[in-house]
């Protein structure tokens, strides 16, 4: 198989249901978003030496991947055997919680905003979490356009906690780095 098909040439490309759109189409814009996020936290994984963190991190690519494939399947027409891969739901959302508490129990409390930055896996988790913030406004504008069918609601959740937890493990990979917070 070529990595070029060229079947995107006029600008239009193919969803899951068969259906062909623009490439500027907000659904396919919604999972390009949820794309540039997963190759940003590819990037914060290369960049980190924690293990745990990066573990971490390679789940939410795989969720991520699975979030995409939701949002290019507008009939919600997704074969059985990819649909198993693909889903993503409550016990996902719980685990991101879990590992929010768990990583925020060895960080000390916050008292003033945080300025972006640090050691360079605690940086690109930083721009992770902005870009996750712009891949969930993203999916909002899209259910907003196409209504409550746009795509299943523990999408949006995971993602909204997914920022948060983003948040979370910048700051304890700068302090797993020995770099100090700077204060706002």
């Amino acid at each position: 198989m070529k990595i070029y098909t060229r079947t995107g040439d006029s600008g239009e490309t193919g969803l899951f249901d068969g259906s062909r759109v623009v490439k500027s189409d907000s659904r396919v814009a919604t999972y390009g978003e949820v794309d540039e996020l997963n190759a940003w936290l590819g990037f914060a994984r290369a960049s980190l030496p924690d293990e745990p963190l990066r573990a971490m991190i390679e789940q939410i690519q795989r969720d991520l991947f699975a979030i995409g494939a939701r949002l290019a399947d507008p009939a919600h027409r997704i074969a059985e055997r990819v649909a198993k891969a693909a889903a993503v739901g409550d016990a996902d959302i719980a685990r991101l919680e879990q590992w929010i508490d768990a990583l925020e129990a060895d960080l000390p409390p916050l008292r003033k905003f945080i300025l972006a930055g640090g050691s360079t896996g605690g940086a690109a988790l930083h721009v992770a979490r902005t870009v996750c913030r712009r891949a969930e406004r993203a999916m909002v504008a899209l259910q907003q356009a196409l209504g409550e069918s746009a795509f299943e609601p523990p999408l949006l959740v995971y993602v909204n906690r997914l920022s948060d937890l983003l948040f979370t493990m910048a700051r304890a990979a700068n302090q797993r780095s020995g770099v100090a917070e700077i204060e706002w």
